[in-house]
């Protein structure tokens, strides 16, 4: 499965350096001017997970691969965007498609930097990218309310419903609220589907800080945290050049003595990874045999035989039943055999909801 989160922001706050960092398949260009990104970029991240290599160190297969999401690199929006500034219109469209956004918002000084927004205001560079979002918004939402309002006259009771929500939705965003606060239930989102409105999208936030705030933030951080307490979204503080700078080493002892001195027990980036990954409710299982060890990605409550469809289609489309072990049962008792033997392994049906860490083994027939 293919799930996007894309990288926002206003101009030089350090969206690519971030990319750069976080991506271990491609580079975008970071320079000190407007628009250095134009085409979006796009690169496959590994998630960490220790889950991974303890099993790596039980079953010692011939190769381990991690899963991955899609983090892109979108260029810097600007104040007018929603009207075409600054190419807004391509860039807006580069956002409606990916599944979740990371915001990034500069809360560090350097006077080599550009910046066309004045002082520094994270707080009101959060509020200049989603005015933009919510304005391209409401211009998707009139367009279609005015379809509906024609299709109405034909008396169809779900026309009806569908332009009371797009009303609805037309209203919040005019007070300035993204459509994601309004509460929508599942039935009214199907209203909105279409649009892939880009204020309905789950936000992480990043706080880009200067190399001395790297541990405790700094006063624009904290402003930006306490601006954002009432969504219910995460921030993460962080200070990009230097996680762009850690991603660089090869040699596992050089990057832990680079973390030693600056007191890192982990990278920032490892959160940030997860945060997204829990941002897109994705789950992972295993599969660990003797050719590999394998982490796949899911979306949170999927059954076996979707499960099972993200190896291949064949493996949903002619699913049996799965074998289950739990991740703890399978450290406790240290492989397959010993868990089958101590009653630990399960024999699921095509209505089980697979869990984060489950160990599965699919049974099918085309």
């Amino acid at each position: 499965m293919s799930l996007q989160a894309g990288i926002v922001g206003l101009p030089n706050v350090g969206k690519s350096t971030l990319f750069n960092a976080v991506s271990n398949s491609a580079k975008a260009q970071a320079s000190n001017y407007r628009f250095c990104t134009i085409e979006p970029n796009v690169g496959l991240v590994n998630v960490p997970d220790p889950r991974l290599f303890k099993l790596e160190e039980l079953v010692k297969p011939n190769r381990t691969v991690p899963t991955q999401i899609e983090i892109v690199d979108i260029a810097g929006l600007v104040r007018g965007a929603s009207k075409g500034e600054g190419l807004g219109n391509k860039f807006l469209a580069n956002i409606r498609e990916v599944d979740a956004i990371i915001h990034v918002i500069r809360c560090f000084e350097d006077e080599n930097i550009l910046r066309e927004e004045g002082a520094i205001n994270p707080v009101g560079d959060k509020e200049i990218i989603e005015t933009e979002l919510q304005l391209k918004d409401l211009e998707s939402v009139e367009k279609k309310m005015q379809r509906t309002e024609k299709m109405m006259k034909q008396g169809d009771p779900k026309i009806k419903a569908e332009y009371e929500v797009l009303k609805s939705c037309y209203e919040h965003l005019e007070k300035g609220k993204n459509i994601s606060s309004l509460g929508l239930t599942k039935e009214e989102k199907s209203a909105i589907a279409d649009l892939f409105l880009l204020t309905d999208k789950p936000v992480l936030y990043v706080a880009n800080v200067d190399e001395a705030s790297m541990h405790t933030g700094n006063k624009y951080s904290q402003a930006l945290i306490d601006a954002v307490k009432h969504e219910g979204n995460e921030v993460i503080v962080m200070t990009n050049a230097i996680e762009a700078q850690i991603a660089e080493f090869e040699n596992p002892d050089d990057k832990a003595m680079f973390m030693e001195e600056y007191k890192m027990t982990e990278p920032a980036l490892d959160r940030l990874i997860h945060s997204t990954y829990q941002l897109l409710n994705l789950s992972t299982y295993f599969t660990a045999g003797v050719q590999e060890v394998r982490a796949w990605t899911i979306q949170q409550g999927w059954k076996a035989p979707q499960a099972a469809g993200v190896i291949h289609t064949d493996f949903e489309r002619g699913f049996i039943k799965a074998e289950v072990i739990s991740y703890d049962d399978f450290v406790k008792y240290g492989s397959e055999a010993a868990c089958r033997d101590n009653g630990r392994l399960r024999i699921e049906g095509k209505e089980y909801i697979v869990q984060d860490g489950d160990i599965m083994h699919f049974r099918f027939n085309v």
